[in-house]
């Protein structure tokens, strides 16, 4: 049976038809769309334990295991390899075995596999270029790449190729994606249901998220041929079936549960950062609402039943500026097992984020802090630890690797960098390993 929130059920009662753009000005409240038997609209009885203890009690090194990148943004583990691109580039393949096990690896020891002039009109203006990189789930038997990338014909775009790395055969799969300078999304992840998750931002536009028929400030969900995938919600006349949620600003992170509840983060306006669950047809309340009751500037949540808060606010006065996550699922590290991880890159901070369910509450020590509000979403509790505070500068991704370490992407050559960075030697591929 699934599990859902109080929130939930009380939404259920709203019209399951969603306005287009524009049509919130005139008072009208957002609205859900019809999720259907879409998967994931709720959540599944947990199959897996949270995490218990600090993640403080982890004992871990970082390495430096490749320098001198130039703006990398994704990076995925498949196979025997490691794919890795950069903004202002193309796509590089590395040895698996020399990421997991060497350190001093430098881009030229990589295979450049997709130039950035085979990237159709690729442009790199503003927050855009080469973006996210997924790997089919059956690589590399099935030896395909999937890359979101910002393309400029005469009009910003992003688009999303498939492209085989062993004949060369590059296909667009997803086109017209509204592109901009600034909140371009861009991540890239298959779910366990073996369909393409694709985060999209707003596009400096922010009527958009709240328009079902375009793609901008949503997560869409597609097969691996850019079709809308199965049981996907249904947002009405107009809307577009590759939808899965929209009200986003500019998420980054896509992860996953053990019990394969999605996750993303995506960026707030001046803070107001959010890490949300995401629900078949859900609303998610940009740009109409942003915050709690006391907000000087947003709505609020509570005020819109049609609308899906998140489990993690940062508030009006703290940010994070989260982009890439990973839900942390190996042994080799106990203590941070079953924690989220994420990427923050105005905070220049690693935060292990531990959900909780009702009565659980993980210590909070240092400068963690608990997101329990009573007006976020309740099927979780978080609790955030910050690591590596202004250590490594600004962090773009992390990831899972097969060997059970956790791999960390810096972004301190993207023009947004102060102080101190960036050094001589980023950006970086770090190696979080136990000691």
């Amino acid at each position: 049976m699934l599990d859902t929130t109080r929130r939930r059920v009380l939404a259920a009662t709203a019209s399951l038809s969603l306005p287009v753009a524009g049509c919130l000005t005139d008072g009208s409240e957002p609205q859900l769309a019809d999720p259907g038997d879409a998967p994931g609209d709720g959540l599944p009885v947990p199959e897996w334990e949270p995490a218990e203890g600090s993640p403080y009690d982890a004992a871990v090194e970082a390495t430096t295991v490749v320098s001198g990148f130039e703006i990398p943004w994704s990076l995925s583990f498949a196979g025997p390899d490691v794919f890795v691109t950069e903004r202002d580039g193309g796509v590089l393949r590395f040895d698996r075995d020399a990421v997991t096990d060497r350190d001093g690896l430098e881009p030229s020891d990589a295979e450049v596999v997709l130039a950035r002039d085979e990237l159709p009109d690729q442009a790199a203006h503003g927050e855009g270029g080469t973006l996210g990189v997924a790997t089919h789930p059956d690589y590399p038997d099935v030896p395909d790449l999937f890359i979101y990338y910002t393309a400029d014909d005469g009009n910003l775009e992003n688009r999303v190729v498939r492209y085989d790395v062993d004949d060369g055969d590059l296909e667009p799969i997803l086109e017209g994606v509204p592109g901009a300078m600034i909140h371009d999304g861009g991540r890239l992840a298959f779910g366990p249901d073996d369909a393409l998750w694709v985060t999209t931002g707003d596009a400096d536009d922010p009527a958009l998220a709240q328009d079902p028929s375009s793609l901008a400030g949503a997560v869409l969900r597609i097969t691996p041929d850019g079709d809308p995938a199965p049981d996907n919600p249904d947002f009405g006349d107009e809307s577009d079936p590759r939808t899965y949620t929209l009200g986003h600003r500019n998420p980054q992170g896509l992860a996953f549960t053990p019990a394969d509840v999605p996750i993303a983060a995506e960026h707030g306006p001046s803070a107001r950062d959010e890490v949300s669950v995401l629900r078949a047809g859900a609303n998610y309340g940009w740009d109409v609402v942003r915050g709690g009751p006391d907000d000087p500037q947003y709505d609020a949540y509570g005020e819109y039943e049609a609308v899906t808060p998140p489990i993690l606010n940062t508030s009006p006065d703290v940010t994070w500026a989260p982009s890439g996550i990973a839900f942390y699922t190996a042994d080799a590290i106990p203590a941070w097992r079953h924690r989220l991880f994420v990427c923050g890159l105005a905070s220049e901070t690693l935060f292990a984020v531990t959900l909780t369910h009702d009565g659980e509450e993980p210590p909070l020590e240092g400068d963690a802090v608990r997101y329990d509000a009573d007006w976020l979403d309740d099927r979780f509790t978080a609790t955030a630890h910050p690591f590596y505070d202004g250590e490594f500068g600004r962090l773009r991704h992390v990831e899972q690797g097969p060997d059970g370490a956790l791999y960390l992407l810096t972004s301190n050559r993207d023009g947004r960098a102060s102080g101190e960075f960036p050094r001589d030697g980023d950006d970086r591929l770090l190696r979080l390993e136990p000691t």
